[in-house]
C-alpha cells in the first residue's frame, strides 16, 4: 500500500477519482471512491468492502 493511501484511510479523507472519467461516489463505510459515478443511487461500496460484504452475508454450511 503506498504511503499516500495508507494516510488518506488514516485521516479519513476520501482520494482523489481513479484514472480519469466521472468523479466516482466514495464508499459508504470506508470512504475510498468506488466503482461508481457520483449520481448513482443507493448505497456504494469499494470493491475491498463489497467483497466483505459478500463474506459477511454468504451462507455458511
Amino acid at each position: 500500500m503506498s504511503e499516500e493511501m495508507s494516510e488518506r484511510r488514516a485521516t479519513g479523507a476520501p482520494g482523489p477519482p481513479p484514472d480519469g472519467g466521472p468523479p466516482f461516489a466514495e464508499c459508504v463505510l470506508c470512504r475510498e471512491p468506488t466503482e461508481y459515478p457520483e449520481s448513482y443511487k443507493g448505497i456504494t461500496l469499494c470493491p475491498v468492502c463489497e467483497w466483505r460484504e459478500a463474506e459477511r452475508t454468504a451462507c455458511s454450511g
